[in-house]
């Protein structure tokens, strides 16, 4: 009876880890990319209330509506597009700002929370490897907020076409020049090549570094991410009076002159051929590269705070 209780046991262990061994890494990868959108609800939250707010706002200014395409029927047809979609261009900025904005305080907070709240103890004992919990937390960042972004703004410009389609049907006036100047599938075409080629690729570099110090502050790791990049330029200037380090910052967080221009067409972007294979963004992937592994060793041996 001994030797029989004691082989139930080693079979059992045998069996888990047979288990855990069947679980591949994309399954891996999947349920802790689902488990990030569970935790931090403000991923699709903040845009989803900013959407709200622009076409409550909207709804309330489409009664000037009619007037302002009266007054457009006298401008040249260049000016007439221009009034037209300024509202719709503002609402894709404004919307792109917002999901910017939570991409970072995410990166930032992504690994430090769970050191700080001691879930990383919880978290460490599941069968999922460090570099696998880091590259599902990269991809909220570089995949599932420009996805994001864009399904928002296209269902935000189309309920904000549609209301002012009824304000102009309303005041007795005929909408067809609003739908035949927008040219609403074209900019959003350019809005889904700006996100995954500015917000995804581009912008890749800064997430990585954000999350690698989310893996290693101990607190405030805002100033942690943004003080040591503020003494390199500060140490340049005061030491060779240039500002190289500062412009190469400035050029990354604007999206860099390869990256896309803003046309007459508004969020129509004109894409540079030579874009996909400029040094800069082939720079910037393999620093967003060993950011991230940076960030998966030191996962592995820091502990809770």
């Amino acid at each position: 009876m001994s030797a029989q209780s004691n082989a139930m046991p080693d079979a059992r262990f045998e069996s888990q880890v047979a288990a855990i061994a069947d679980i591949s890494t994309m399954r891996c990868l999947y349920w802790s990319l689902k488990r990030e959108l569970w935790e931090y609800r403000s991923i699709y939250l903040a845009p989803i209330g900013v959407s709200s707010l622009l076409l409550f706002g909207f709804m309330i200014n489409a009664v000037h509506l009619p007037e302002k395409m009266r007054r457009a029927a006298a401008f040249s047809p260049t000016e007439q597009h221009k009034v037209m979609e300024q509202p719709f261009d503002y609402a894709a900025l404004l919307i792109m700002l917002t999901t910017f904005i939570v991409a970072v305080f995410y990166c930032l907070e992504a690994l430090h929370g769970e050191r700080r709240d001691r879930s990383i103890l919880f978290w460490k004992s599941l069968p999922v490897s460090d570099l696998t919990t880091v590259l599902s937390k990269a991809c909220v960042p570089l995949l599932v907020l420009p996805i994001l972004t864009f399904a928002i703004t296209v269902a935000t410009q189309w309920l904000m076409l549609l209301f002012s389609s009824i304000a102009l049907l309303a005041s007795g006036q005929s909408a067809a020049p609003l739908w035949t100047n927008l040219m609403l599938g074209q900019m959003w075409m350019g809005l889904l090549y700006h996100l995954l080629m500015i917000h995804s690729l581009w912008y890749s570099p800064i997430f990585g570094w954000l999350l690698l110090v989310s893996s290693w502050a101990r607190r405030a790791p805002f100033l942690w991410a943004s003080l040591p990049l503020l003494a390199i330029g500060v140490a340049e200037k005061l030491a060779f009076n240039t500002a190289h380090f500062a412009a190469m910052l400035q050029n990354r967080i604007s999206g860099g002159v390869e990256g896309a221009v803003f046309t007459s067409r508004g969020m129509a972007m004109t894409a540079h051929g030579s874009f996909l294979i400029s040094p800069g963004l082939w720079i910037g992937l393999g620093m967003s590269a060993i950011f991230l592994a940076g960030a998966a060793r030191l996962r592995r041996y820091r502990g809770p705070i």
